[in-house]
């Protein structure tokens, strides 16, 4: 494969998974790692995407929209978030995530007797209007791709507030239980999520394992309950078990 083809290849990866490793990279182009090296790097000069430490990150506007995501799996997030929905009572306290399942679950949500917390700027739209539901909208940078608000300012107003549960999204599960991110900057906003919640839901589509990501937003002992469809691989899901997580499996 020519460079330009391989750049273009890379590029077309990389926006739609917001970051991959670099192993991951020169197997998907059937090239060595000091050819996928030397791509990224010209790249980078280019200012096309960013090194990261054994890898590369799209840069903001060639990240893969919210609305690419929104867009896929929709009937099998639409289950996930049904189960996902039946864990919350009237009067719960929720902080919810970014990412298309979670807004699912905003969606069937909207309207119930309960306070949602969110970095959400698409959960918003859901629930601004939808009363009795109240509303707590965390500030922050605007990360307008994907429609949410990050930075210390939004990990300042969550160390500030306590919710019964977390609902949080991923971008992948590896084997061994860690559960992960492709951007950086949602890394830090999902852990004090954590930390500000007494438990914490995972929805995730089969797809999530394993999945991508860079970054580890937390590990499986972390969460509470699984959200997922039948058929992902026991070895994913022996992680969860050990650390004494309750798995919902819904049909995929």
């Amino acid at each position: 494969m020519l460079p330009d083809r391989r750049h273009d290849a890379i590029i077309s990866m990389l926006t739609q998974h917001g970051a991959m490793p670099l192993r991951e990279l020169a197997t998907a182009l059937g090239v060595s790692e000091a050819t996928a090296r030397r791509d990224i790097a010209k790249l980078a000069d280019d200012g096309r995407l960013a090194k990261v430490y054994g890898g590369a990150v799209i840069k903001g506007p060639n990240e893969a929209p919210f609305a690419f995501s929104d867009s896929t799996d929709r009937s099998e997030k639409r289950r996930i978030a049904a189960a996902a929905a039946e864990l919350v009572a009237d009067t719960d306290t929720i902080i919810l995530d970014i990412g298309s399942t979670i807004l699912e679950l905003c969606r069937l949500l909207a309207g119930r007797r309960i306070t949602v917390i969110t970095s959400n700027l698409a959960a918003y739209e859901v629930l601004k209007n939808a009363e009795p539901t109240e509303v707590v909208l965390l500030g922050g940078q605007l990360r307008r791709n994907y429609l949410s608000t990050v930075g210390f300012l939004t990990e300042s107003a969550l160390k500030a507030v306590h919710a019964d549960i977390a609902f949080l999204g991923t971008s992948g599960v590896t084997a061994s239980g860690s559960i992960l991110d492709t951007t950086p900057v949602e890394v830090s906003v999902k852990r004090q999520m954590i930390a500000s919640s007494d438990s914490v839901v995972l929805l995730a589509t089969g797809r999530k394992f394993p999945g991508r990501g860079m970054g580890v937003a937390c590990e499986a002992s972390e969460i509470s309950t699984l959200v997922t469809s039948t058929g992902v691989d026991e070895s994913f899901l022996q992680a969860f078990r050990e650390g004494g997580t309750r798995i919902i499996e819904v049909q995929a």
